[in-house]
């Protein structure tokens, strides 16, 4: 049987791209890449699950790491993976053919430049992503696909009796270690764009609202050192981010504020910021999160919500399947479009004011009080 497996260029042209916006839709589904002919695109894409567990093999078994200081000969790399030779050889051979590895000379391999992300010391690594993605609990979620669209029934309440996910991985702490290792490189990524993209300069003081450790408000201290801060999420969250905003340096400009942004959210402030929070939620919840946040803003501030944007014509963006996610795995949560963050901003008398592309696939919705 043949799979008509694409060339590099060809696979890569049907990957997510990571700088797709609103303003630069990246591909629309009506043109096979490359004018591969349609059935031929459709084939690598129904066969693509292929790749992401082998990517998730090579992940799992720290390939990349190994290769950091210069090719090495697949037995010394399955030797320190404590991985069989042979089949290792199968995996990487396969890898190379999609531009992921390259094979220098006989079952020798060396990092390429999609490769270097799944080494675990570089900023934006994939490595923990390709291993949440493929551990059990997800991978066993997105088979479940078709009986959350026709029940409505959450995958994890179906396949494994519990509430939520986050249920699940309190009670599985190596899932949640890796879920939170995952979650940590996706979030540096999206803030290092987020920092570059917009215009801080103006803001006197800002509060990142269930900002977690704080890596998203250092970041912005950081980066512009007349701004001070304030860092608020539940007590025992914040407790823990004091370490990441000393090592920053920035604690002295950073205060930090325990509570539930469901009951209150700390005044006094000029700009508010919410990363990858309102998707969690559904709409009655979100205009309340808001609302809070409209009483406690200054005159004149700004509010700042950063979240992906899904287009709203055909083009290709990563929130659409970044949606399917959370439609399997958080129900109450989806991404949403402009129009849709327009009517919540009203609802808690915001106006959107405009949208600020990333290079990563979030960006930043900026609305003022109304």
């Amino acid at each position: 049987m043949s799979l008509n497996l694409l060339s590099p260029d060809q696979f890569e042209s049907l990957m997510p791209s990571p700088v797709g916006t609103l303003d630069q839709p990246t591909q629309t589904p009506t043109t096979a890449p490359n004018d591969l002919p349609p059935v031929l695109a459709l084939n690598q894409m129904i066969w693509g699950t292929w790749i992401a567990q082998s990517i998730y093999v090579a992940a799992s078994l720290g390939i990349a790491d190994l290769l950091k200081d210069g090719a090495k000969h697949v037995s010394e790399l399955a030797a320190t993976s404590q991985a069989q030779a042979p089949k290792l050889y199968r995996i990487l051979r396969t890898l190379a053919s999609v531009g992921i590895f390259v094979e220098v000379a006989p079952q020798e391999f060396a990092l390429t430049e999609m490769a270097h992300y799944l080494r675990s010391d570089v900023p934006g690594s994939l490595r923990a992503v390709s291993m949440m993605l493929s551990d059990e609990w997800h991978w066993r979620s997105w088979g479940d696909i078709l009986n959350v669209v026709k029940t409505g029934q959450p995958a994890m309440e179906h396949l494994y009796q519990v509430n939520s996910t986050f249920d699940y991985l309190a009670q599985h702490p190596e899932s949640g270690k890796l879920y939170n290792d995952a979650m940590t490189g996706w979030s540096k990524t999206c803030h290092t764009a987020v920092v570059d993209a917009y215009d801080f300069s103006g803001i006197t003081k800002i509060t990142d609202v269930a900002g977690g450790h704080g890596t998203l408000i250092a970041a912005i201290l950081a980066a512009n050192p007349t701004i001070q801060g304030q860092l608020f999420d539940q007590p025992h969250v914040v407790k823990a981010a004091k370490t990441l905003l000393e090592r920053e340096g920035v604690l002295d400009r950073c205060e930090t504020v325990g509570g539930n942004f469901f009951e209150a959210i700390p005044a006094g402030s000029d700009a508010y910021m919410m990363s990858h929070i309102l998707h969690d939620w559904n709409d009655e919840e979100c205009i309340q999160i808001l609302k809070n946040v409209r009483q406690s803003i200054t005159d004149g501030g700004k509010l700042l919500v950063v979240e992906m944007v899904v287009p709203a014509d055909n083009s290709f963006h990563f929130a659409k399947w970044m949606d399917i996610d959370m439609m399997i795995m958080y129900p109450e949560g989806c991404e949403r479009t402009e129009a849709e963050f327009r009517k919540l901003f009203e609802a808690a008398g915001f106006q959107l004011t405009r949208i600020v592309p990333t290079t990563a696939p979030v960006s930043v919705i900026e609305g003022i009080c109304v």
